[in-house]
């Protein structure tokens, strides 16, 4: 049996996803999980203990643990405050790997932060080094600017990952790129495997007796926006569409947006609500936009299958899981031109791409598909005809372990693939 250590600092498979930084990497890291235990391997998931209640080992299902890892201090920190604790993750890692009975066959690093913990283990004890990064600092430093609160010194840590692992897990081709262009990846080491969805909690329900549940109006045109409650999710993007879409196009449109802290938000709880508020306010929708707050995902079908279109105008985004788990509930998706949503929704076929910070395009698009309902079921249709072919959690799964088996079988080789010099720590 295979053993997989797969280290996610800041994003717990046992996180509830919504809040400021619990999102579409919990989310991949719990699935990927799940999908290796189900075909025969053990895996380990490594995560900061972010509560000091939490056992330090969690026995999560057949195959499956969760080790709580002691780095900093035991309750919540932003992402950007860990940095400075990921030597303390690392030093855990090496005394665990050393007094554990069993050894590990590979390690699987989530986030630039998980694989500088990880690199000096997977080199001390010889065991191959894959790297998904979910996002990139280069890239989000160009869409964030001083908004972006990681250091500069991220950078170089990237630059010596990408130079050091063994592979790179890139989630679509403008991943590829990036890596490639801004960090001067070996395109021979880098394979794309794509982020997914899971055919147990997506499917296509029937819009009215769900939307009759939400007590939503049952002839409005209803957009939903799902996610984090961020600046850089352009939410107040989508705000400002609705505006233009009810004023322009005389559609009568409402507008959910699902996501925040809690689960009855407050401006205090999240501070992005206090800003979304005064945009709606300003541009006179104020009472055509709900905001429900964080919802469980066994809740999250209901709301995708209820509306008649998914919009997302992130500023950029590495993958994004929600449009793919829109497309599989059949509902078109109206997308931001950027990063892995321009590889999930095709142009024209399951929704529509549009620059970020648009609105009028947004509303346009929009408008298309409220005046055709025809337009709006074939996208629809189509999307979640894609969904199934290319982004089920089983097929990525099955992707990652086919790289994961290469790298496993490379690294039995008698002759090394790769060139490692002495010195593999990275430092902040």
């Amino acid at each position: 049996m295979r053993r997989v250590a797969i280290v996610s600092e800041h994003a717990s498979p046992i996180a509830q996803a919504g809040s400021v930084d619990s999102g579409g990497q919990n989310v991949y890291v719990a699935q990927v999980a799940r999908q290796l235990a189900a075909q025969g391997y053990a895996v380990d998931v490594f995560t900061r203990l972010d509560n000091a209640q939490l056992p330090r080992e969690l026995e999560w299902g057949k195959g499956l643990r969760i080790i709580h890892v002691p780095a900093g201090p035991a309750r919540y920190l932003p992402k950007e405050d860990m940095l400075p604790y990921m030597d303390q993750f690392g030093e855990f890692m090496l005394g665990y790997f050393g007094k554990c009975s069993h050894s590990y066959d590979l390690i699987h690093a989530n986030f630039f932060m998980s694989a500088m913990a990880a690199l000096p283990v997977a080199r001390q004890f010889g065991i191959p080094l894959a790297v998904t990064f979910h996002a990139l600092g280069r890239v989000r430093r160009q869409h964030q600017a001083e908004a972006d609160k990681f250091p500069d010194s991220r950078f170089e840590i990237e630059d010596g990952i990408v130079r050091s692992a063994d592979r790179i897990i890139a989630e679509c081709p403008q991943d590829r790129r990036d890596l490639i262009e801004l960090y001067g990846a070996d395109p021979d080491h880098i394979s794309m495997v794509p982020c997914g969805f899971d055919p147990q909690e997506m499917w296509p329900m029937e819009r009215e007796p769900v939307r009759a549940s939400l007590g939503w109006d049952p002839n409005a045109f209803y957009i939903l926006q799902l996610g984090r409650m961020v600046p850089r999710k352009g939410v107040d993007n989508v705000i400002r569409g609705l505006s233009r879409l009810r004023k322009q196009y005389s559609v009568d449109a409402r507008l959910c947006i699902v996501g925040g802290n809690t689960t009855a938000p407050s401006e205090e709880s999240t501070p992005e609500l206090a800003r979304l508020k005064s945009i709606a306010r300003e541009e006179g929708v104020l009472d055509f936009v709900e905001f429900t707050g964080r919802r469980g995902r066994s809740q999250l079908r209901r709301y995708y299958c209820a509306s008649d279109v998914f919009a997302t105008t992130p500023w950029y985004e590495p993958f994004g899981i929600t449009p793919v788990e829109a497309m599989a509930c059949a509902r078109p998706v109206v997308g931001s031109d950027t990063g892995g949503i321009r590889y999930t929704v095709v142009d024209g076929v399951t929704g529509f791409l549009v620059p970020p910070k648009d609105p009028d395009a947004l509303a346009e698009r929009l408008a298309r598909l409220a005046l055709d309902r025809g337009l709006s079921a074939r996208m629809g249709k189509a999307g979640a005809q894609r969904a199934d072919q290319l982004f089920s959690w089983r097929c990525v799964g099955t992707q990652l372990a086919n790289v994961f088996e290469g790298l496993y079988e490379s690294s039995m080789a008698p002759v090394p693939a790769r060139h490692w010099g002495a010195e593999t720590r990275l430092t902040a």
